[in-house]
């Protein structure tokens, strides 16, 4: 008989760990213990060494399906124990190391079943979860993984709840959220059109809510989306906005309330049948789109919205509104994962609502998710004719996570709920800590520590005072969450950023060093961390704006370096930026301005009449800043070059939101390559080389497809024309710098490169010139993923600090 202390660390908090670890070890006949430790779980076991041996097998390989292992240690115990104790859950204990917090959970089928069991005592309850399913990181206060360490602790278990808890045969033995409709949060709703005396009452003593409760509020919603009104739903992490998907007119309201014209929604979906109803659904997307994060996938719409042959006769006509995603041929889809949205969908003896609905963010344009009553009855009143809300409190914002496929992987664009604080694991270990706080632009913030770093849930657009306020508040709660102290705060070098300046006050406050990391470094850093690559490499960082050291905007840059510096050798060809930031929302200014710089105005004016940039006055308006250096700068933005490129072909002038132009180019491109190419491979000149860096010759390019846009050629193959030609130019470029300094990695960055055609262009030409491509995946590519640079840049800076001083 041997006695063995064994510590899991991993997500093994919040996923049923510790009742599986017991059931186990009375499959085993195993004496002992274990114990939830914040950090890790430990285990004391006694027994034979075989069967030991047979105990640690099965807990590997037989581990709850949401739980993920990172590493076992096995020692002899420091304590023996009877053989005949039995084995207990002992009370959790707190130590420090590295943590683990499980992010939320979407419902499971084994719960999802129970809920329209009419025999069940959960029967329709909206809060059903167990051990497999159900809110982690959103309720939860502070570590170790407890009920009274969470939102739930304000609920006490009934009788029968509290029997399912200690039982070890139940699927909720331990199971820290567990309640029912005796004991658990309640529904209920809150008129929309909120007066300022609503708004202002709330958070006061003056008693429950005005509205219907229970099953009351639920079917009053209902009724609201089946009659075409916009209803705000408390989720899990935060509100969403909700209409009918296949009411144009319900859309369209949305749409003027919402003040969002043309960015596409997100859908929620019924089930797989509708989906495949609705879009041409890849084997690979399936295991996501059902499983236990259930983020928003980009799928092909069908083009034509027929069901396929084999499709389930009890699908209704239900179809898509056109203005939910218009002149896109992707749709964002996801399926429910929370109770509420399973009983939306389906409530027994209720008239059946649509089975596709609009699930978008409550939000207002600019601002984080809403969290809280007050918030949404502040800022979501005005949009919607009902909020259906719930008494359980969420204590961080979680937005819905969003993901296209690349290669038949996922390529993540907006990392948040189901995968956040997931850390992503460094290829060496640190004693420092440190926090990256983001980027200015889809803002998620970094905390590393032990050789984990953890993206946080996203946050949204710092220009926004709410977003800076909802940033430091997450990072306080996330600090302490994850037992952080971070002995250095990593921020961007632009002096004008929020984010800059929270990067400031956070460290004053926290006494410790501001480091500024400039922003296109830290896309490659972060592509690089993701890879745990830790050489030198060859940066192509193509996005819309990051700040030069030089006083420029950067935003098409090679670079190259590695964690701890970088030197830029070479970028696109630059332009001059002339009219601020409406030139960033208004790309015929910028194609203007190229034209004009190139050929003069008298020439630049005539084209652009015929090529509709603009009117005469803007022009003239741009001419004048070009030649009086007003309201100027350089540029080399890939991001606006991409604008520039949509409104010279006549795809789109004038962005709604961020990216539109440039997605509608891709679109646009992407057709032409669906139907055949017929241009010739561009055969102008590709780059200039000067003894310090080179440039793209991406300025002629432009002027070539002015020319040729001139000359009535297809709008679409001249789309793929300037794909096909710019990843020419990048795969050239590279194989260039490579007889320089013999550096045979790649790593690709930047928001351009959510572009998965201009991607793959560029991929499939360096691996054919024999590079090593870095790519993402589940870090994004875009602003959102840069604070995971930060973070690793701020972490290598003190490891180099540290060896100095030895």
């Amino acid at each position: 008989m041997v006695c063995r202390l064994i510590r899991i660390y991993g997500i093994v908090q919040g996923v049923g760990f510790r009742p599986f670890v017991s059931r186990l070890a009375d499959r085993y006949g195993i004496s002992g213990s274990v114990c939830n430790k914040g950090s890790y779980v430990e285990i004391i076991a006694r027994a034979e060494e075989p069967v030991l041996s047979d105990f640690l097998h099965a807990i590997e390989v037989e581990a709850p399906e949401r739980s993920a292992i990172v590493k076992v240690k096995v020692m002899d115990s420091p304590v023996d124990i009877s053989i005949d104790s039995g084995f207990k859950i002992a009370l959790s204990k707190h130590e420090e190391g590295q943590i683990f917090v499980s992010p939320d959970i979407a419902t499971c089928p084994d719960c999802a079943k129970e809920l329209f069991d009419k025999n069940d005592r959960r029967y329709l309850h909206p809060f059903i979860n167990c051990t497999q399913c159900g809110p982690r990181l959103t309720i939860l206060d502070s570590m170790p993984y407890d009920r009274v360490k969470t939102s739930m602790a304000g609920f006490p278990m009934c009788e029968a709840c509290s029997d399912e808890y200690s039982d070890i045969n139940s699927r909720r033995y331990h199971a820290q959220p567990v309640c029912c409709n005796d004991c658990g949060p309640e529904l209920y709703t809150l008129v929309g059109r909120a007066s300022e005396s609503d708004v202002q009452d709330m958070g006061t003593d003056s008693g429950r809510p005005e509205g219907a409760y229970g099953a009351a509020a639920l079917l009053e919603t209902r009724a609201v989306i089946r009659n075409g009104g916009i209803a705000a739903i408390k989720g899990i992490g935060g509100f969403h906005l909700c209409c009918d998907a296949a009411n144009e007119a319900a859309v369209q309201r949305l749409r003027q309330l919402k003040a969002r014209p043309m960015k596409p929604f997100a859908v929620m979906m019924r089930d797989l049948e509708v989906v495949g109803r609705e879009c041409r659904l890849e084997p690979e997307m399936e295991p996501l789109l059902t499983g236990p994060q259930k983020p928003i996938i980009l799928i092909p719409r069908r083009d034509d919205s027929a069901a396929p042959e084999n499709a389930d006769s009890k699908i209704t006509d239900f179809r898509i509104a056109a203005s939910v995603a218009p002149d896109n041929p992707n749709l964002g889809v996801m399926l429910p994962y929370t109770p509420v949205h399973l009983l939306l969908f389906n409530y027994p003896d209720d008239e059946p609502i649509s089975d596709v609905l609009v699930m978008t963010s409550g939000n207002p344009s600019g601002a984080p998710i809403c969290m809280n009553d007050e918030e949404a009855l502040k800022y979501l009143s005005p949009m919607c004719d009902i909020i259906l809300s719930n008494s359980r409190d969420i204590r961080i914002r979680a937005d819905d996570t969003v993901m296209a496929f690349y290669r038949s992987k996922p390529y993540m664009i907006r990392r948040s709920r189901g995968y956040s604080p997931l850390p992503i694991v460094a290829k060496s270990e640190s004693p420092h800590a440190v926090l990256g706080i983001g980027g200015e632009l889809k803002n998620a913030f970094c905390l590393g520590n032990k050789g984990l770093f953890y993206p946080s849930p996203y946050i949204g657009d710092m220009a926004d005072m709410r977003s800076v306020r909802a940033l430091e508040a997450a990072t306080t709660r996330m600090e302490r969450l994850l037992e952080i102290q971070p002995d250095i705060i990593v921020g961007d070098m632009h002096p004008g950023y929020n984010t800059s300046e929270m990067a400031r006050v956070i460290a004053e406050r926290e006494g410790v060093p501001v480091m500024e990391v400039q922003h296109h470094h830290a896309h490659m850093v972060s592509c690089m961390a993701e890879n745990e690559y830790d050489g030198t490499a060859l940066g192509v960082t193509f996005d819309g704006t990051g700040y030069g050291p030089d006083g420029t905007i950067w935003g098409g840059e090679f670079i190259l370096g590695d964690e701890k510096g970088y030197e830029r050798v070479g970028s696109i060809a630059p332009f001059i930026h002339a009219g601020g930031d409406i030139a960033s929302r208004e790309g015929w200014r910028i194609a203007y301005s190229m034209i004009s710089t190139a050929l003069g105005s008298e020439a630049a004016n005539r084209i652009g009449e015929t090529l509709g940039l603009g009117d005469e006055k803007g022009r003239q308006s741009i001419d004048f800043m070009l030649g009086n250096n007003i309201n100027t700068v350089k540029s080399t933005s890939a991001g606006r070059l991409f604008d520039a490129v949509s409104a010279v072909l006549g795809i789109k002038s004038v962005s709604t939101f961020e990216g539109e132009a440039s997605m509608a180019l891709q679109i646009a491109a992407e057709r032409a390559e669906a139907q055949g190419i017929s241009l010739a491979p561009y055969e102008g000149r590709l780059m200039n080389i000067d003894e310090e860096q080179f440039e793209l010759c991406t300025d002629t390019l432009l002027m070539e497809l002015a020319a040729r846009s001139l000359a009535d050629q297809d709008t679409d193959q001249l789309a793929y024309f300037f794909h096909k030609a710019l990843a020419d130019m990048i795969v050239i470029a590279c194989c260039y710098q490579r007889t320089r300094c013999d550096v045979n990695v790649v790593a690709l960055s930047g928001g351009v490169f959510q572009n998965l055609l201009l991607l793959r262009l560029v991929d499939d030409g360096l691996e054919r010139e024999g590079f090593k491509v870095l790519k993402h995946g589940v870090v994004p590519t875009n602003d959102g993923g840069i604070a995971l640079g930060q973070a690793a840049a701020g972490i290598a800076a003190l490891r180099d600090e540290e060896q100095n001083e030895e």
